[in-house]
């Protein structure tokens, strides 16, 4: 290369890199991220303790990534490239044809919240169902990409039947209906479908019948959930968001939150988690409400966010529905069902959360 070549080389080198210092200072810091569904970091306070113990540095490092000029592009550019190189698994999220799966790994609580489970069906006389859901990763391990790992779901599932409560088989519900969507392609919850299988599976399991399933409703076809987030993929076409029930006389108490509202929050239609709108999204304990429910029964259910979903169906069964979250209420579930006088418990999570879950610890207390 001749001198000349070196020195335009440098100078286009250096104009680049000046003008991304240039844009930078130009952009407004963006505080949340709608593509990754995150909070960005800000601008680190300069202290010289802060610059002695090194988290100054840290921390300006973090903010210089989250608010680098055109950091969503880049990060398509960066996943596609590594596509085209022959990539499959992106963040922990296996890309799939047109189909995201969440890759399931962590299974540090696995075998301790199952005793949990034990632990709850002895401390009262109330009947405990227990159900686990299995994830897309076992559901849809066909669309798996060769040679992708994952946790074996089926063989945890079959040691989780024995354990305590009586075992609703959500598995079987969602295997014999597995080619349909039963999971979002961009989320790892599953859809209403799948949770109207879900239901059927606990009425079975209660000796009911379940509701048929009604009309679908659209409300929104442009979803784009935690995996398109999380993976960086960001040329899957959005989901459908459908509803089966239609809320009517149903009420819903957000009892932490004082808030009162239907069946559905529509406003969140509107934002980034449009998952969302289903009750309105996570919260220590809500509470539904039907007096023209097939039965007088009032209903808990220990659960994870995939529930949401699931109390549409389940408010056309049950007078009340107590949802309690874990995570957010640390409660002695055993204690909260008698105090409340609950005819059923129904113990209800996603694999993924249930075998990583260290709030399950308040099932057995």
């Amino acid at each position: 290369m001749t001198k000349t070549a070196q020195y335009i080389t440098a100078i286009l080198f250096c104009v680049f890199i000046a003008g991304f210092g240039v844009l930078h200072i130009l952009t407004p810091d963006r505080e949340f991220s709608p593509v990754e569904n995150r909070n960005l970091h800000q601008l680190p306070e300069f202290s010289w303790t802060a610059l002695v113990d090194g988290s100054y540095t840290a921390g300006l490092e973090d903010y210089l990534s989250d608010q680098f000029p055109l950091r969503d592009s880049w990060m398509g550019l960066k996943t596609r490239y590594e596509y085209l190189l022959g990539k499959r698994e992106f963040h922990g999220v296996y890309l799939c044809g047109d189909t995201l799966i969440s890759k399931v790994s962590d299974q540090s609580r696995a075998d301790q919240n199952l005793k949990f489970v034990r632990l709850l069906t002895e401390k009262t006389d109330i009947p405990v169902y227990f159900g686990l859901i299995p994830t897309a990763a076992e559901i849809w391990r066909d669309k798996l990409p060769e040679g992708a790992c994952s946790f074996d779901q089926k063989a945890y599932l079959e040691k989780a039947g024995e354990y305590g409560g009586k075992w609703v088989d959500i598995a079987g519900a969602l295997e014999r209906h597995a080619e349909e969507p039963v999971f979002y392609r961009t989320d790892h919850h599953w859809t209403s479908l799948g949770a109207y299988y879900g239901y059927t599976a606990l009425m079975e399991a209660l000796g009911e019948t379940p509701e048929p399933l009604g009309e679908a409703e659209c409300v929104s076809n442009d979803f784009l959930g935690t995996l398109y987030s999380t993976s960086g993929v960001h040329w899957i076409r959005p989901d459908c968001i459908q509803r089966y029930v239609d809320g009517e006389g149903i009420s819903v108490e957000n009892v932490y939150g004082n808030e009162l509202h239907g069946l559905y929050v529509d406003g969140f239609l509107n934002e980034k988690d449009k998952y969302a709108s289903f009750l309105g999204g996570n919260a220590p304990l809500y509470i539904v409400r039907n007096g023209n429910a097939a039965s007088g029964k009032k209903l808990l259910v220990v659960r994870d966010s995939y529930s949401d979903s699931l109390a549409p169906f389940l408010s056309q069964e049950f007078s009340e529905i107590h949802l309690l979250d874990l995570r957010y209420n640390r409660t002695s579930a055993a204690r909260y069902a008698e105090e409340n006088g609950m005819d059923l418990i129904f113990v209800c999570y996603s694999v993924e959360n249930f075998i990583k879950d260290i709030d399950a610890v308040f099932l057995g207390q």
